[in-house]
């Protein structure tokens, strides 16, 4: 068997084979989770617009570890136009890539077989036009002149095609969002008028749509130190109440950290910045110019009981626009007052 070939070709072939049909809603939700694993196993850029084939950012060894993960043919280039047409003249579980440079690309595109360039969106009726002119490769393309590509391919598969040719490509692939749309429809033959129908047809979606959530609901929830167990228990109870999961029944709980990171510090632009003929210039003209940063806690949640910015000489805290900004504190005479009014209160025994 191979791929893409139709129905009839293949029983004809093989006449016991069963052939199922397999509905639109099942295969796009099957091919949202191709799209989850690869996000989760192997880059955060995975674009898969077309059912069947993907975009990926990743390097050559991830590249072949997902040819022999997947048993699929991947193509390896710098855009993703290239990286299609050489996973189509790669063997399953194989990576064919594309080397960088001008040179090897054009290499590579002149043997580009006419079949393949359905992915510049050349139609295969044009295909079959090249194919009657005896051309077999994108090589005897290239040979005409941009103007004969137009003429002959018409004018907007022509002006897509020159422009590839010119170095027209797409670069990167873009982020991947995790999670796919969830959509359920109703089909009417007479145009709904009233409210009463509208509503019943409300009723007939959402139980489809509620259960279709089972096993989509998360949150996330930022950790803060210190992550001792019962900080964890308590960040990770307050997501679970988040999601609203429980009146829909809950089969599987999975707890996953990430982000992790711990607050870096520099005390200094350069290394060994006392000794550098240059600091001491630059205070002799300039004595205010340098500042030190002197850590208090780095992991208080409060700005200004982080750190605070010194003189270079002195020591004394420096303040100024990066200083972070003090808790405000009353007044002393109102200060003085609170006290007060805190001692009547204990000794007339009411809450003060």
């Amino acid at each position: 068997m191979q791929p893409g070939l139709r129905e009839t070709a293949a029983l004809s072939r093989c006449p016991d084979l069963h052939a199922a049909l397999v509905p639109a809603p099942e295969a796009q939700a099957t091919w949202h989770e191709v799209l989850e694993q690869l996000y989760a196993r192997f880059s955060n850029r995975v674009e898969g617009r077309t059912p069947g084939v993907a975009f990926l950012t990743v390097g050559v060894g991830a590249a072949r570890d997902l040819a022999a993960a997947l048993h699929a043919p991947v193509g390896l280039a710098a855009s993703c136009e290239l990286a299609h047409l050489a996973a189509l003249r790669a063997r399953p579980g194989e990576v064919h890539a594309v080397g960088a440079g001008t040179a090897a690309e054009q290499a590579f595109l002149q043997v580009t077989p006419l079949g393949h360039l359905q992915v510049l969106g050349v139609p295969l009726c044009v295909l079959e036009r090249l194919a009657f002119l005896g051309l077999r490769d994108l090589g005897g393309v290239m040979a005409w002149r941009p103007g004969q590509r137009e003429a002959f391919l018409g004018v907007d598969v022509g002006r897509r095609v020159n422009r590839f040719l010119n170095g027209e490509r797409t670069p990167g692939v873009g982020k991947y969002h995790a999670g796919q749309l969830l959509e359920m429809s109703l089909a009417f033959d007479v145009p709904l008028t009233e409210p009463a129908p509208a509503h019943a047809a409300l009723g007939a979606l959402l139980p489809e749509l509620r259960a279709a959530l089972r096993g989509r609901l998360s949150a996330t929830r930022q950790l803060k130190w210190p992550l001792d167990g019962a900080a964890l228990t308590r960040v990770a109870g307050l997501a679970f109440g988040e999601t609203g999961a429980l009146p829909l029944g809950v089969d599987r709980l999975t707890v996953t950290l990430g982000g992790l990171a711990q607050p870096s510090r520099m005390v200094g632009l350069w290394a060994g910045v006392a000794e550098l003929k240059v600091t001491k210039g630059v205070l002799a003209r300039f004595p205010d110019a340098l500042v030190r940063v002197e850590w208090l806690d780095p992991w208080a949640y409060a700005t200004d009981a982080q750190y605070a910015w010194v003189d270079w000489v002195t020591g004394d805290v420096r303040p100024g626009r990066m200083t972070p900004r003090h808790a405000w504190r009353p007044p002393p005479a109102q200060a003085h007052e609170r006290v007060v009014q805190g001692v009547l209160a204990f000794l007339e025994g009411r809450d003060p």
